[in-house]
Order: structure tokens, then C-alpha cells, then sequence
């Protein structure tokens, strides 16, 4: 429907057309590359431009100014910043392995600096550029109109240089991508000379050109093609297709040409050995090669160039002389000093970037106690200097896109070059003969020398002359006006021997154009003779080592120091590590702030474990997820450490509600608010990824509160906020699925819930704590074992002055009590100095809380674990209140890792 010039449409149909074309748009003249020359459109008009500009390899540079407005007012009507990033990058050694514009000027750095502005850098073409625009003035390629019309632009390059797998390309289109790596022109031309050899052996033993051609290309072969090479083949391969109707021969020619033409993925690899990229590096492995190049997508494990050397006293040092392709140095740098602050790498004492005009050179200082090949191992495993190259050779194929292998790569590179230079062939025999034929004018006018004198004396003018010569001696026009242009010194006998030789000479070019053009094999050969001599000229040495597999690596495990830590979980969700000797004994009488806890987040989970351990958390939800310590970063100085969301997958409003170590044996022992107790064998969750598995079905309104490990079927104690406590045997609970839920463990008074639970044996105490401050001992055998499921009996008094139990644990005589409040106050005293009573007292203070602060937490530590973390005082801690800015001046903070590059820290 139109309303005067405004037309009404379907929206869904007018995007849905948009979209299309506009993606047709990305995909076909803006992404990705040709795969005649390996050229996007705005790459293949930036060199004509500078073709056309004459700036050849040899010539003066010129302003890049200059060169983007050519490309911009001519051929490309776009930005001019995308053109100069398009030219840039053509400059670029650590981009591009063979570059196809000389630059002259800042035109940027491994380091990720940016080029200088257009106005200042100056460029030219390089001389593998003038290889790929090279006989473009012989009709060899197609062109077409340019933006408004008004000039012509080649729709692809001649491309001698194969360019698409020596330079490789990366674009992101529309739904699709690509990212074809570099490779060495040596091994190329190599792994092309193998196909022409192949082919032109084909050839020899009698193939038809169009037959072997369309199966290597996997094309259907006409049947006319089929019949006609079943008449021309000659007797030897007749004869080897055996007897049999039509249908059977042609099956069987069609089996014997693929065994002339067969070129198997192993021969490839022999000339080809991987990718070849600009900035060196060593690629590990050879199946992602293999199946890259088998079937147009991989993936290929890419590393650093790193040795070992003697420092001074005694030190050792890495140093780095070449990284992957496409990692940023300066970054790297960054990453390494990161890893380095956070502790997740030991062992390194300085880091310096020593690169100079002469190459790159990383060092990175160890410490005298570190272990040089553990921590590049570490390097290889956290940072840039091990990457992954994805393989997707993706490339346009007639205008559409296709992902091809390596052997169509060549053999649609080989297309375009016979197609070129039979092009290139045609016209110069065109040219050739005109030549011929203008000779054999001249040389008719020079057995005739007195008879066309006299017919140009005697004519009017030069028309006339030019007919009578034309009538008289039978020429053509061309042959006509050649003579009358020939100057008069041409007449000398030397002259007229010169005539007759390059009439020769013609003839003889004509006839072996006419050869060439008539023959495949011929020009098939051509193509190779040219191949070589791009070799001979450009061809360098492989700069990427390719290695079958490292066998210097160290296990997984190895690769992380088994230190004894503490994983702690805060109130705000943060995980870290911090290492057990940070858990120093607190000052008589006052809480001392760590590195356990910031002021504005209180530790709720604190568990004694090493660096190589696997942790399943709990969660209040009832879930449970798998955490591997080594991912946790160590937080030695007083930080926050890592979101847990970073590292598991929490839901919103899901906390952690207990740590249990992960082994292959004994239960899992799960306890909710509403009493309802849970046993699972721990095999269950063996395989517990950071994605989570269920460990309990809860009752609407229920939480998980206590997880705990079991081994065999001790005795488990529940203690109530209200200080109730109830004692039974595990036998009484029978070990259940992952998907199921609990069964009652403790029956629960109007208002009151589980807070604490813990596995009682014959000896020991239960230590019990109030949010106020408040502890006691009670010895478990004032607890006797009963069923499951009843009220219990008294643990603690619960009053106005001390608080509803925050916690409980059974703990062994030797072993240290921390406790840590909401507020950040961390306590440390020996389990001994806290005084054992009956079960009806109310406890006495063990810390003297601020007003407002509680309680959050507290850990047992057993007789190791306080040798570990330090000596305890001994005898019974009074608490003193103090100030905030007191509590902050105690603060014990340690060292921070130092990053020195340059002096600075």
C-alpha cells in the first residue's frame, strides 16, 4: 500500500530483508577473505591503490595520508581509521608473516602501542606485493566498476604469492567466522608442487584434463566427459579397467584416475608441517594439525620460547624470547605481576622486559628456593605463554562461504593461477601476434623497397598512400600504417636483419603460446617453474618448532606446592586461602583482626586443609559443589579474596553453610534448622563438579546448617539455640541417595532450631559457645546415646547475658579454640583454659565483645594444627574491650609481594 510517497510494509518481512542483505553485505565484502588471493575487499583496494600510485618496493614511501585518501576517494567509501587499520596491519612483521606493505615510521608493537597517525607514518608496497598484483595489466583478471561508477577495480589479484595460507586471515562475519593461520612459502610451494607433480603425472598417463580436475575438486564428471575419456584412453589403462558393461567401466576409471590423483593427508603434512607464525613460538602436538587441515576445523596448543640460565649468586632466571601469536607483551607482563601479588605463583623475586631492536628477551628472576621448571610450568599454565589457536578455514568460494581443507586451499589456489595464467597466455599470444603480423608487413615492404617508395612519392597524402600500399602489396591496415611510421634509418641492411629476426623470434613465441594454451600439463608446469622461483626469492626458515608432545611437563598436581592452609568463607560470600602460620595466637585479653577477616566481613567457615585437596561446600540450599583449594587464590595480605560465585556456581540468596574435605571414603553427614539428619557415602560425589549436585531434599522453610565427615558410625550431638542437645548413634540413620531427604534427629521445642552439630566418640569434651562471648566444656559422657528423634536433654543454660548458643564442637584436650565475631575479632586460646562445667551452667566470658558485635563463627584446631599455627598462651583468657582504632592498631598485616619491573613495586 502507497500513500503518496511513503509506502506502508511488513515489518517482519522488511527486517527479515534488511538483515539478509546485510549480512550477505558483512559476509561477502567485508569479513572475509577470497580464497583466490586471501584478501578482503578493503586489503585487495588499498595494494591496487598503491599499484596504481607506483609505489613500488624500490620506489620513494608516501605519505599513508595520502595512500588511505586514494583508497577512501576512489575504491572504498568507508572510514578512513578502518583503511589505515587494514594498511597497518599489512605492516606489520608480528602480524603478518610476510608483509605486504612496507612501512616506514611508528606502525605499532607486540607490546599493543598503537601506530602513529596517518599524517606521520609513510609506506609503500612490499616486493611479495608486487608478486601479487603482478601481470594485472595482461587481462588476467576480471573488473569492475568502482563505487560510483567512474573507474574499475579488480575483483581479485593475480595473487603469485599464495597468499590466503602464507599470511593466513581472521574476520568475524555474520553468524560465522574465520581464522586461518600463517604458514611457511617454502612449505607451501612444496606441498603445491606436489599437487602439480601429482596432476601433470595424471596427465601423463593419459588422463583427460577435465576428468582428473573435477575429481580432484570431488566435482560430478559429465557423462560426455566419462564417455569421451573412455574412447581416448590409451590401451595400457584401457586395459586395466577389466571387463564389463559401461557402468562398470566408468566405475572403474573413475577408481583408477583417484589412484593417479590420490594425495593422502599424511604426504600434506610431510611438505606442510603445521602453521608457521610470524612471532615464533612452539606448537605442542600434532592431532589438532592434522585434524585442522582433514577437515577445516582445529585446534592447536601454542607456547613460549623460554629457557632456563645461571644468575648471580646462585639464581636462577626464565627468560622469554618469543611468545605466542596475537599475545600482548605489556599484558603478559601485567598477568605475570598479578599472579605473582596474589600468591598464585612462588618463587619469583623480579620481572624485567629487556627487548630491544635485536629482539625480545622477558627475563624473570627467581628466588634462591625456588624450582625454575615448576614455575614456568606454572607460567605455561596461568598466563598467555601457553594459548590455544583455533583453526575455522573459512573463505569465500565463487562469492559463497565454505570451510575448506588444506587440500582444497591448494587446489583452489592452483585453479586460480591456471586460470590466471591462461589468461596471462591468451593475451600475450594476442599481443604476439599482432607483432608477427605487423612484421611480416614490414618485411613484404622491404622485398618491395622501390615499389612502396614510389607509391608513398607518389601519393597525395597519407591516406592515399596507405591504400595504395594496402591494394598493391596486399596488406592490412595496421601493416600499412606501420610502414608509413617506420622511420627511414630502418632501411640500412642491419636494420632490415633485425626485422627479419624478431619475425622469427615472434613466430617462434606464437607457436609456443598456441603450445601452452593447448596443453595442461604445460601450463601446469609453468605454474611450478614460477612456484620455485617465489621460493628461491622469499622463502625462509620455519619459525614456529613443532613438538609431538612435552615431555618435561609435571602433573597437574605437581605443578602446585602441598602447603598445610586455612580455606576460609566469609559472610559476603569471598573465598581464600591463607596459610595455617597465619593463624597466630592472639594477644592475652584481645581480639586481634587478620587476614582472616576484613572490618566490613566476618569468616563464617574456616577449614584446616592443603593446597591439593578437593572441598565439597554445602550449601543452605542442600547442594552441594566441588572446589579444588589450588583454584582459591592465597591471601596472605588483608584482602577480600574471590567472589565464590567466581569459582562455583551459587544461586542467588544460596550461602555456605559447611566444608567438608572430599576423600574416597567414610559419609557424608547432613543436619538442618528443623533437626532432620542425612547420611550419604561420600563415592556419591567423587565426581562433584564447581556446576553443583544435589545433596538433601529440604521441607519448605528448612536449610541445610552443619555438614560433617563420618568414618564408620560414631555418635552425632545437635545442639538447639535454646542449648538443648540430644546424643545418637549414626547406625540409627541409614545411608541414603543424593536426591532423597533426612530423617528427624531431634524434636524441637515452639521457636527453637538447630545451630551446631558435631561427631562425639567415648572421650572428649563438647565445647560450647554463646553469641555473647560465653563457653563452656562439658564432658559427651554426660550425653548418653539415645534414639534419634527425641527433645534431648540441657547442654548450656541459655540467659539474657549470654546469648543463644552460636556454636558447638566436641574437641580433644589438646587442642586451640578460634573464635571469631561478625565484627571481624579474631580470639585464639587453648581449649583447656576454658572452663569445664555441668551441663545447667551458663558458661563464663571468653572474649569481650564491642556492643552490637556477636559470635559468627568458631573453629577447632587439634593438637597439629596449633603446632602448625603457632603456640598457644597457656592458662584462661580474659577478654578486654577495646576501641576500633585499638583493635586496627593490632591489626597483624603480612607482607605484601612485591612486582619490581624497573625499580618500581
Amino acid at each position: 500500500m502507497e500513500i503518496g510517497r511513503v509506502r506502508l510494509v511488513n515489518i517482519e518481512e522488511e527486517v527479515r530483508v534488511a538483515y539478509l542483505d546485510y549480512a550477505m553485505s558483512v559476509i561477502t565484502a567485508r569479513a572475509l577473505p577470497d580464497v583466490r588471493d586471501g584478501l578482503k575487499p578493503v586489503q585487495r583496494r588499498i595494494l591496487y591503490a598503491m599499484d596504481e600510485l607506483g609505489l613500488r618496493s624500490t620506489s620513494p614511501y608516501k605519505k599513508s595520508a595520502r595512500i588511505v585518501g586514494e583508497v577512501l576517494g576512489k575504491y572504498h567509501p568507508h572510514g578512513e581509521a578502518p583503511v589505515y587499520e587494514a594498511m597497518v596491519r599489512m605492516a606489520q612483521p608480528f602480524s603478518m608473516r610476510y608483509v605486504l606493505v612496507d612501512g616506514q615510521g611508528n606502525f605499532g608493537s607486540v607490546d599493543g602501542d598503537p601506530p602513529a597517525a596517518m599524517r606521520y607514518t609513510e609506506a609503500r608496497l612490499s616486493a611479495l606485493a608486487e608478486e601479487m598484483l603482478a601481470d594485472i595489466e595482461k587481462n588476467t583478471v576480471d573488473f569492475t566498476p568502482n563505487f560510483d561508477g567512474t573507474l574499475q577495480e579488480p575483483q581479485v589479484l593475480p595473487a603469485r604469492l599464495p597468499n590466503l595460507l602464507v599470511n593466513g586471515a581472521a574476520g568475524i562475519a555474520v553468524g560465522m567466522a574465520t581464522n586461518i593461520p600463517p604458514h611457511n612459502l617454502g612449505e607451501v610451494v612444496d606441498a603445491l608442487t606436489l599437487v602439480i607433480d601429482r596432476l601433470i603425472g595424471g596427465l601423463s598417463a593419459g588422463i583427460p584434463f577435465d576428468l582428473a580436475w573435477a575429481r580432484l575438486f570431488h566435482q560430478t564428471v559429465p557423462a560426455e566427459t566419462l564417455a569421451a575419456a573412455l574412447k581416448t584412453l590409451p590401451a595400457t589403462l584401457r586395459a586395466r579397467l577389466g571387463p564389463g558393461d559401461a557402468a562398470q567401466r566408468t566405475t572403474a576409471l573413475l577408481s583408477l584416475v583417484d589412484q593417479h590423483l590420490e594425495i593422502t593427508p599424511d604426504q600434506l603434512l610431510a611438505c606442510i608441517k603445521g602453521p608457521d607464525f610470524p612471532t615464533g613460538g612452539v606448537i605442542v602436538g600434532l592431532d589438532g594439525i592434522k585434524q585442522a587441515y582433514t577437515t577445516g576445523h582445529g585446534r592447536v596448543l601454542l607456547r613460549a620460547v623460554a629457557h632456563i640460565e645461571e644468575a648471580r649468586g646462585g639464581r636462577s632466571q626464565i627468560v622469554v624470547t618469543e611468545l605466542p601469536y596475537q599475545v600482548n607483551k605489556a599484558a603478559l607482563l601485567e598477568k605475570i605481576a598479578e599472579l605473582v601479588r596474589d600468591r598464585r605463583i612462588e618463587g619469583i623475586s623480579d620481572l624485567r622486559d629487556e627487548s630491544d631492536r635485536h629482539g625480545m628477551r622477558i627475563v624473570i628472576e627467581l628466588k634462591r628456593e625456588a624450582v625454575p621448571r615448576q614455575v614456568l610450568t606454572l607460567l605455561y599454565k596461568y598466563t598467555a605463554m601457553q594459548t590455544a589457536f583455533s583453526i575455522n578455514m573459512l573463505a569465500l568460494v565463487d562469492g559463497q562461504p565454505r570451510a575448506l581443507t588444506l587440500k582444497m586451499l591448494l587446489l583452489h589456489y592452483l585453479n586460480h593461477r591456471r586460470q590466471v595464467l591462461a589468461r596471462r597466455t591468451a593475451y600475450e599470444l594476442e599481443q604476439a601476434r599482432r607483432r608477427a603480423h605487423i612484421l611480416e608487413g614490414l618485411r613484404r615492404a622491404l622485398d618491395h623497397l622501390d615499389q612502396v617508395i614510389a607509391l608513398i612519392r607518389a601519393a597525395r597524402d597519407a591516406e592515399t598512400a596507405r591504400s595504395s600500399l594496402m591494394k598493391t602489396l596486399g596488406l592490412s591496415e595496421a601493416q600499412a600504417q606501420a610502414i608509413l611510421e617506420m622511420q627511414l634509418r630502418r632501411l640500412a641492411a642491419l636494420e632490415r636483419q633485425k626485422i627479419l629476426d624478431e619475425l622469427k623470434e615472434t613466430q617462434e613465441l606464437v607457436a609456443r603460446l598456441e603450445r601452452l594454451l593447448a596443453d595442461p600439463a604445460e601450463l601446469l608446469q609453468l605454474i611450478r617453474q614460477e612456484l620455485q622461483t617465489l621460493k628461491e626469492k622469499y622463502a625462509d626458515a620455519r619459525r614456529t618448532r613443532i613438538v609431538a608432545e612435552v615431555t618435561d611437563d609435571l602433573a597437574e598436581e605437581d605443578l602446585v606446592p602441598d602447603q598445610e592452609v586455612a580455606l576460609l568463607v566469609t559472610a559476603r560470600g569471598y573465598v581464600k586461602h591463607v596459610p595455617r602460620e597465619t593463624l597466630a595466637t592472639a594477644r592475652r585479653g584481645r581480639g586481634v583482626a587478620t587476614a582472616l577477616a576484613r572490618e566490613d566481613d566476618a569468616v563464617h567457615h574456616l577449614l584446616p586443609t592443603r593446597t591439593r585437596q578437593t572441598v565439597l561446600l554445602l550449601s543452605t540450599r542442600g547442594r552441594a559443589y566441588g572446589l579444588r583449594v589450588q583454584d582459591v587464590p592465597d591471601a596472605r595480605s588483608q584482602t577480600r579474596g574471590l567472589p565464590l560465585n567466581n569459582l562455583v556456581s551459587l544461586s542467588a540468596g544460596e550461602t555456605v553453610c559447611g566444608l567438608v574435605p572430599l576423600q574416597s571414603t567414610g559419609d557424608l553427614v547432613l543436619v538442618t534448622r528443623q533437626g532432620e539428619v542425612k547420611r550419604i557415602p561420600l563415592a556419591e560425589f567423587q565426581s562433584t563438579r564447581a556446576s553443583g549436585a544435589n545433596a538433601i531434599a529440604l521441607a519448605d522453610g528448612d536449610e541445610l546448617v552443619w555438614a560433617g565427615l563420618a568414618t564408620g558410625e560414631p555418635d552425632l550431638l545437635l545442639v538447639t539455640a535454646q542449648g538443648q542437645a540430644i546424643r545418637f548413634s549414626l547406625a540409627d540413620v541409614r545411608p541414603s541417595g543424593r536426591g532423597s531427604g533426612g530423617v528427624r534427629g531431634i524434636r524441637l521445642s515452639d521457636g527453637d532450631q538447630v545451630v551446631a552439630a558435631d561427631l562425639a566418640g567415648s572421650t572428649g569434651d563438647l565445647l560450647v559457645v554463646t553469641r555473647r562471648g560465653f563457653g563452656k566444656r562439658v564432658p559427651v559422657s554426660e550425653f548418653s546415646t539415645q534414639g534419634r528423634g527425641g527433645a534431648g536433654v540441657r547442654a548450656v543454660r541459655v540467659t539474657g547475658r549470654n546469648g543463644p548458643v552460636a556454636g558447638a564442637r566436641v574437641v580433644p584436650s589438646g587442642a586451640d579454640l578460634l573464635l571469631v565475631s561478625q565484627e571481624g575479632l579474631v580470639v585464639r586460646l587453648a581449649v583447656t583454659t576454658v572452663a569445664t562445667t555441668s551441663r545447667e551452667a551458663q558458661g563464663t566470658p571468653l572474649i569481650d565483645l564491642p556492643a552490637g558485635d556477636t559470635i559468627a563463627t568458631l573453629v577447632v584446631l587439634d593438637g597439629q594444627e596449633a603446632s602448625a599455627a603457632g603456640t598457644t598462651t597457656p592458662g584462661r583468657t580474659s577478654a578486654r574491650r577495646s576501641s576500633p582504632s585499638a583493635r586496627r592498631a593490632t591489626t597483624t598485616r603480612p607482607a605484601r609481594t612485591r612486582r619490581r619491573t624497573d625499580g618500581q613495586s
